[in-house]
């Protein structure tokens, strides 16, 4: 019989993982809300795609922060997971978020008071708040093929539609639970769970790449858990607001690729034509009204 590998055995030290590419100033908002977030000392690693603002180097002279460049714009998973690849064992837990979050104070300590109560999640989400004060809903069922596309054909026109709301748990009770995935913007992440999928999939350049995570881990069997005892504040779009028809391009790639790789072969060659073409279509009439 073939040996079997005991999983990688991790220390119990915290490090903060963030992807950054021009942040601007959201940057340092972040560095200085981390600190106030939890009382234990935090390495922090900017995997950086190609900055040219020069901030993650200004961010980089303070202590305990590390940059490190990853050659190329990579794609927020495959950036993570570069950065995750700098720890050393003495690393147990990870947090990827995005270097626009505003952490709250002691979010990151109650994120962690929550995984010992769930010895078996794997990733856990705060909420997350936008700025104008309203709750991003970002812990979510994983998305079927009926509530993916019902919303996404009507999530535009009809935000209360039934299956949108389904998709979003938009009516579930805000109490800590675990969910199909949760958003990528900020997250802690057990090491060994994140080892036991071997990270993000980089063929995610961006978006999906968090619904991806979630859905494997939830295979591997490990849990998705939502705390919203524990808040950040999502900024979003600075990196991104000057690439809108890209961003938007990316957003449907991903999707077509999160539906091909869970409905493979000629059974699901149907369905897989159907959703390639309503995503074409989606795509023209969401950048025509962009330009």
């Amino acid at each position: 019989m073939p040996a079997v590998t005991e999983p990688k055995r991790y220390g119990d030290e915290l490090a903060v993982v963030t992807v950054t590419y021009s942040p601007g100033e959201t940057l340092e908002r972040f560095l200085d809300t981390l600190g106030k977030a939890t009382g234990r000392p935090v390495r922090v690693v900017l995997a950086d795609n190609g900055s040219t603002d020069g901030a993650p180097e200004r961010a980089a002279e303070r202590e305990h922060v590390t940059l490190v460049r990853t050659g190329a714009n990579l794609g927020y998973g495959a950036g993570a997971n570069r950065g995750v690849a700098e720890l050393g064992d003495e690393y147990g837990w990870i947090v990827v978020a995005n270097p626009d979050i505003e952490w709250a104070d002691g979010a990151l300590d109650t994120l962690l008071e929550a995984a010992d109560r769930w010895p078996r999640g794997g990733a856990f989400g705060p909420l997350i708040k936008n700025p104008d004060g309203t709750t991003y809903p970002s812990a979510r069922l994983l998305p079927s093929l009926g509530k993916g596309i019902g919303h996404a054909v009507l999530g535009k026109v009809w935000p209360r539609n039934p299956w949108t709301t389904a998709y979003k748990q938009s009516d579930t009770e805000v109490v800590e639970r675990t969910a199909g995935w949760l958003s990528g913007s900020c997250l802690l992440l057990r090491r060994t769970a994140f080892d036991s999928v071997n990270g993000f999939d980089p063929r995610y350049f961006m978006y999906f790449e968090d619904v991806d995570l979630g859905d494997r881990l939830s295979r591997a069997g490990w849990l998705n858990v939502y705390v919203p005892s524990a808040e950040v504040i999502h900024i979003q779009g600075h990196s991104t607001a000057r690439a809108s028809t890209a961003m938007l391009t990316a957003h449907h790639e991903s999707a077509r690729r999160y539906i091909t790789d869970r409905h493979p072969g000629w059974k699901w060659a149907p369905i897989r034509a159907a959703v390639n073409a309503g995503l074409t279509l989606r795509l023209k009439l969401e950048t025509r009204s962009a330009g």
